[in-house]
């Protein structure tokens, strides 16, 4: 059973950067991705990377700001996250699906491994 374990987050004031981090607990060969929710909200998609060919997806509203990656060797996936704003606030999940290498899905259903989540608060 894959485990994943997210840490990087904490308290930034806005325009800050974070990076977060999701270490795999064995190789993941699969896309990926990070979701986050904010109080009240659902789980929304960040960004998604795939296996194979590294194909990247971002939300509009992370364009430019936030940048996702991966590392098998080191069985880790990050997430950078710079110019953030207040709106950025959330619990951020990574996120495996086991299921797809080629091409990423955009909805949290598809994913089977999740990580335990992590918190980001900016302040204004």
């Amino acid at each position: 059973q894959v485990q994943l374990v997210e840490s990087g987050g904490g308290l930034v004031q806005a325009g800050g950067s974070l990076r977060l981090s999701c270490a795999a607990s064995q190789r993941i060969s699969a896309s990926m991705a990070w979701f986050r929710q904010a109080p009240g909200k659902g789980r929304e998609i960040v960004a998604t990377i795939t296996w194979t060919t590294r194909s990247i997806f971002y939300v509009d509203s992370v364009k430019g700001r936030f940048t996702i990656s991966r590392d098998d060797a080191k069985n880790t996936m990050y997430l950078q996250m710079n110019s953030l704003k207040p709106e950025d606030t959330a619990v951020y999940y990574c996120a495996a699906d086991s299921r797809r290498r080629v091409s990423s899905s955009y909805y949290y259903s598809d994913y089977d491994y999740w990580g335990q989540g992590t918190q980001v608060t900016v302040s204004s």
